[in-house]
């Protein structure tokens, strides 16, 4: 089995003092980078998701429902679009980024990052849309690398972790998550996420 980590959208604007901030986003961020250095030799690959909004129309909203519609968050190119300093960015290999136009809760609607972009923020971020003949998926680079296995953890648990496990599983892969390496923004709708990704024949994992 060829085995990738995908770490969802651990950004700025999702942890605290972000505008759409996660309860417990800043600890996930540091807890995932304990567990990257201590199980490195598990995983093949590690991948992460960034949202990289430009114009994602209704996505964004002056008055935000908080479930179809919500703040300008993660534009693209700023630093609320950045991964969380406390999730070390060393060990990953590609970063995936999504939401350009639209609303996109999936990692597999993202693509690939030109290498010579920082995720960081340490290099200006360019915000054109990619040249669709030259993008790469996330399931087109998981492909390449022969991956079958993956395992997700991030932001957030009822919508973009929820998301991107249901299309891995829909992929063919099989799909594990740590929810004990997630956060989510309601209580409720987290419990119902992580049962309906059972449901689907996501096996959680316990740290």
């Amino acid at each position: 089995m060829t085995r990738a980590l995908i770490v969802v959208d651990v950004q700025n604007d999702f942890c605290e003092g972000g505008p759409l901030a996660v309860p417990g986003g800043a600890d996930t961020a540091s807890d995932i980078t304990d567990y990257i250095e201590t199980t490195l030799g598990r995983y093949d690959v590690v991948a992460a998701t960034q949202d990289w909004h430009i114009e994602p129309g209704a996505h964004f909203s002056d008055t935000p429902d908080y479930k179809e519609s919500w703040p300008v968050h993660c534009v693209a190119g700023t630093i609320g679009a950045n991964p969380h300093p406390d999730l070390d960015t060393e060990h990953i290999d590609a970063f995936f980024r999504k939401g350009q136009y639209e609303a996109a809760y999936s990692g597999f609607e993202g693509v690939l990052a030109p290498e010579d972009e920082v995720p960081t923020g340490d290099l200006d971020a360019a915000a054109a849309p990619a040249d669709p003949a030259e993008t790469v998926s996330l399931d087109d680079w998981l492909r390449e690398n022969d991956v079958d296995e993956v395992v997700i953890v991030g932001l957030t648990t009822d919508y973009c972790v929820r998301a991107t496990a249901l299309d891995a599983v829909a992929a063919g892969y099989d799909t594990y998550v740590i929810p004990e390496l997630c956060a989510g923004i309601d209580r409720a709708d987290t419990r119902a996420a992580l049962a309906e990704l059972e449901d689907a024949g996501v096996e959680l994992l316990d740290l």
